[in-house]
């Protein structure tokens, strides 16, 4: 459990306690622009949950990347984001495929560290979205794959000291608790619906230290209320786990 504790401590040391990030960059792939792309979807919970902030997300992918393939020192740049001022957090995925092989492992938790340095710099608190494990339909699918994206992503984050968003992790629980639930798309990698869904609440609820139980937000009637609060209760359970 430290490992949370110690990136949890970390994200508090730069924003008061209580406080939680008004402005927030996605740097990704397609795991986050499906379904309407993730940072809509965190920014929706959060301006319910806080409804007299400013709430204001940003997002850059590209289609296949991996985290070395974005230029963190353009995105960086407020202008080119079209804002004036600098924002709060930096959520970085890296590409699926980069814990498969022990090479391409150490080359994204190398770039974890330079990009997170890069972030703090900037005043930019730095966050990593783990991702999640493929099905077995997918080519690429190996027994027991979360072990290998959790050892990871935790060593990412101990390293770079930026704050470890466990979405992998929750898919894990979320399908242990209810294995007819779809989280994946029909190709077995990409997020269906649901699986977008998840990561929200998971982001949500690491960031801004609240439960996102209860909250309505259900994309225009998309997700039911038994899926919603279900998933709900599950990022929720995690972070109570870890922290």
């Amino acid at each position: 459990m430290f490992r949370f504790n110690l990136v949890v401590l970390l994200l508090l040391s730069n924003m008061v306690l209580g406080d939680y990030p008004r402005s927030i960059l996605f740097v990704g792939n397609s795991y986050f622009y499906y379904n309407d792309s993730m940072h809509n979807h965190v920014e929706e919970l959060m301006k319910e949950s806080f409804r007299d902030a400013n709430i204001v997300t940003k997002s850059s992918t590209i289609g296949g990347s991996r985290l070395h393939n974005h230029d963190i020192d353009h995105l960086l740049v407020p202008r080119n984001l079209q804002r004036n001022e600098q924002v709060d957090m930096v959520i970085m995925q890296g590409g699926s495929g980069e814990v498969l092989n022990e090479s391409s492992r150490k080359k994204f938790i190398k770039t974890a560290v330079e990009y997170s340095l890069k972030a703090r710099q900037k005043g930019v608190i730095p966050a990593l979205f783990m991702t999640h494990a493929y099905l077995e339909n997918d080519y690429r699918f190996e027994p027991n794959l979360i072990q290998k994206i959790e050892q990871t992503y935790f060593q990412a984050g101990a390293e770079s000291g930026a704050l470890v968003i466990p979405v992998g992790s929750a898919y894990e629980r979320a399908y242990a608790k209810n294995n007819q639930i779809k989280l994946h798309h029909p190709d077995g990698t990409h997020p269906g619906m649901l699986g977008t869904y998840l990561g929200a609440c998971v982001i949500f609820a690491f960031i801004t230290n609240k439960s996102p139980v209860g909250l309505s937000y259900n994309y225009l009637d998309r997700v039911s209320k038994e899926d919603r609060l279900f998933l709900q209760q599950i990022a929720w359970e995690l972070y109570l786990e870890y922290n």
